[in-house]
């Protein structure tokens, strides 16, 4: 997945003044961290909200697990950018906490599976149900067709590779 960052074109209208671009491209950057910060800041309470230790790579590694099968250690790190090392002491830190479970591969006598807990899909499935609430709640007041405008917009930013360069 490429960044809405990435210097890919995609769909660009006519040329506009760069003069009156700038000041508007800074609200849109300020905007986007505003963004990013609420996001890591949700991504804790969610963590903190399945276990109080638990820190945002468990997380994210909880939320691949627990919308896909079993997953290689290995195929975790990959995704989630990450060093094997980190990979492996993240999957044993979960694992002490009884967030997840590993297995050997059937397919891979190396390698180890791994698997979300009860418990831990349990409360991943809590706070991403309450993340819901949430943003029904911020976009309850919208018209739908405003709803609307803004995944064509985010979906416009986000399939940036569409186009070659």
């Amino acid at each position: 997945m490429t960044s809405p960052f990435s210097d890919s074109r995609v769909g660009r209208g006519p040329a506009a003044e760069p003069s009156a671009l700038e000041p508007l491209i800074n609200d849109v950057e300020k905007q986007f961290s505003i963004m990013v910060v609420k996001a890591r800041q949700a991504i804790r309470r969610r963590a903190t909200a399945i276990h109080p230790e638990l820190q945002p790579l468990g997380y994210k590694v909880l939320s691949i697990l627990a919308s896909e099968d079993a997953q290689q250690q290995i195929v975790l790190a990959e995704e989630l950018q990450v060093d094997k090392a980190t990979m492996s002491r993240m999957i044993k830190w979960l694992e002490s906490k009884e967030l997840v479970t590993r297995v050997p591969d059937p397919d891979d006598g190396r390698a180890m599976l791994v698997s979300i807990t009860d418990i831990a899909r349990a409360g991943y499935l809590e706070s991403s149900a309450e993340s819901r609430r949430l943003l029904r709640n911020r976009l309850g007041s919208w018209e739908p067709a405003e709803i609307q405008r803004f995944v064509d917009l985010l979906s416009k930013l986000n399939d940036n590779d569409a186009v070659a360069r």
